[in-house]
């Protein structure tokens, strides 16, 4: 494809709304679609801007999918039948071209779990295989193309109507996959699950479970898969992978498919919390900002957050208004920073007596267990480990430990040595 002078204007971007924090940039900084920016627009600038901007290539989000496809001048198949584009080009004549990758990067993420999965390609396995795809909206209509396009009966799921959430268990007790297409547990309202643990445990037929949300890495409904042993897959490879044929049609060639995955480790990389779990006294601070460092990260201490918002150490809250309260803080606490992204967090001891705040660091983190021998472990300033003694404690909660824990390790004596350690384990 023949490039336009655009003189020094970004050729390549995405067009929405409200746009925040995007990974789309740093997606096709490695695909080789740059510069690539951000175009926040209001409705009535929309129009202009794409008929008239100066660029090669737009990749377009809520809620302008319609208006790319209607202000194009030639649509492909996907777009004519769906009404909306997520991806327009600009040729050399000046005409525009609109495109919905979002249809092909589904297919791509889905026919990726069938294959790790359900034993071969989507196009083999789930023909005739009952759907349902919750929400109506774009991303849901391109779901649902992609399904049609294998031969999978589908059903859309709204919050009314007559196929609502409620009558899933008894009208669609055969169904074998679900499709997450709102913004239910999207981040910050996370970990969240349009459905219930009851609704997906009376689905006895139920195969594989997809989220389109890829913030957090794991959704809410998509923890109650791995719960329920169910194979299923979240919204990062549905990105990576639509963002892959966006930039090679731009590109005018076909990209190499491996850099989807490698793409997908970056970000993953990038983005997943470390989080460091153990004994109190066992060095969860020292070695977290000790990492923290290493890695170039924000580093939040738990019980330090806690002292910030509430005006006191966790010792004293625990000694002024007991232990019960300070866990209602800390699980607060910890929502708050288990739902960002790219952090260190160092969590106090007993973080882990409340199942609860499991899924709260799961849902965007790598969990790693510190430990060190008991005897090693002080209790100056800690009133549980005090009162109950270092040995109590450690029956209490070492199976939790174990359980929360992705990677354990064994303390080397030093916290940058503990720290040093864990990098090279999680490949940072």
């Amino acid at each position: 494809m023949a490039a336009l002078q655009l003189e020094g204007l970004a050729p390549y971007g995405l067009l929405g709304s409200k746009l925040g924090h995007s990974w789309s940039p740093q997606i096709h900084a490695r695909l080789g679609t740059t510069p690539y920016v951000l175009h926040e627009l209001e409705p009535d600038q929309v129009g202009a801007f794409v008929r008239r901007g100066d660029w090669l290539g737009l990749n377009v989000t809520i809620p302008y999918k319609s208006d790319a496809a209607r202000l194009a001048d030639e649509r492909s198949p996907r777009v004519e039948r769906l009404g909306v584009a997520n991806t327009l080009m600009r040729r050399p004549d000046g005409t525009i071209y609109a495109e919905n990758t979002d249809v092909l990067g589904f297919s791509f993420m889905l026919d990726r779990l069938c294959r790790q999965s359900l034993g071969g390609p989507a196009s083999e396995v789930l023909p005739g295989r009952p759907a349902l795809v919750l929400g109506s909206g774009g991303a849901s209509q391109a779901v649902q193309a992609a399904l049609a396009d294998i031969g999978v009966p589908v059903t859309a799921i709204s919050r009314t109507g007559r196929d609502d959430y409620a009558s899933i268990p008894t009208r669609h007790a055969d169904a074998e996959l679900i499709v997450n297409t709102t913004p239910v547990g999207m981040f910050p309202k996370c970990p969240a699950s349009p459905l219930t643990d009851e609704t997906l445990a009376s689905l006895p037929h139920l195969q594989a479970i997809l989220d389109v949300v890829y913030n957090p890495r794991r959704t809410g409904i998509c923890l109650q898969a791995e719960r329920l042993g169910i194979p299923w897959a979240s919204g990062l490879g549905m990105l990576v992978s639509q963002a892959w044929y966006s930039s090679g049609l731009w590109q005018g060639r076909s990209l190499d498919e491996a850099l989807v995955e490698a793409i997908e480790r970056r970000i993953s990389s990038q983005t997943q919390n470390v989080i460091l779990l153990g004994m109190p006294g066992v060095g969860k601070t020292t070695t977290g900002r000790a990492l923290a460092r290493m890695l170039g990260r924000p580093f939040v201490d738990i019980d330090a957050a806690i002292q910030a918002e509430e005006g006191l150490p966790a010792g004293d809250i625990i000694r002024t208004r007991g232990e019960a309260a300070f866990r209602e803080v800390e699980t607060r606490v910890t929502a708050t920073y288990g739902a960002r992204s790219g952090l260190v967090i160092a969590c106090g001891g007993g973080v882990v007596t409340r199942q609860r705040n499991f899924p709260l660091l799961h849902q965007n983190g790598t969990i790693v267990l510190l430990q060190r021998p008991l005897d090693q472990l002080g209790t100056s300033g800690r009133p549980v480990s005090q009162a109950k003694g270092v040995q109590r404690l450690a029956e209490e909660r070492m199976p939790a430990y174990h359980a929360w824990a992705d990677v354990e390790v064994s303390c080397t004596g030093t916290p940058t040595g503990d720290a040093d350690l864990i990098r090279g384990l999680l490949g940072l």
